[in-house]
């Protein structure tokens, strides 16, 4: 048996098999058989129950044929049923997407906007910021000053009231 594919004009190739020429050679066969006198009645039956095996297979690859026929045409039916179905889904999808595309661009564009705005700000921001740190160290510098000479004077103030109350006792004790 042989294989051609045609196409239908709707774009998908279908397998069609060639009729097998062996009918013609079985009519041929007999012919000749019918013209020959010389075969027995066993090989006369034997040569039925041969044709008649080969009609029965031939039969039955035609009946298959056909299923596979009606199951490649489902098969196809499916594939372009699904093929419209995603286009459709394609469509919609695009639909959508342009009205998005402008939105997304329009923010796009507002955010841009907005950015040159605070980048000046950013830059003033950052420059305050050093001024401000510039002046709490030396806020803290000054402190560190005052506070170290509090801290003396504490320190001072401390042994004044040791030396004082010292004093006191040698007082009270020569009294």
């Amino acid at each position: 048996m042989t294989q051609s594919q045609t196409n239908g004009g709707d774009g998908a190739g279908a397998i069609a098999m060639a009729e097998p020429p062996l009918n013609n050679e079985i009519i041929m066969f007999n012919r000749s058989l019918s013209t020959s006198s010389c075969l027995s009645k066993e090989d006369e039956e034997m040569t039925r129950t041969a044709l008649s095996a080969f009609r029965a297979k031939e039969s039955e690859i035609e009946k298959r044929k056909l299923e596979v026929r009606e199951r490649v045409q489902a098969q196809l039916g499916r594939v372009e049923e699904e093929t419209r179905r995603l286009a459709t889904i394609r469509e919609e999808l695009e639909s959508l997407a342009d009205p998005m595309r402008k939105e997304v661009l329009i923010v796009r564009k507002k955010i841009d906007s907005v950015y040159k705005e605070l980048k000046p700000l950013s830059y003033s921001v950052q420059k305050k910021q050093r001024e401000y740190k510039e002046a709490v160290d030396a806020f803290n510098e000054k402190n560190l000053e005052k506070i170290q000479l509090i801290t003396k004077l504490m320190d001072l103030a401390g042994e004044s009231e040791n030396l004082r109350l010292k004093k006191l006792e040698d007082l009270s004790k020569s009294i």
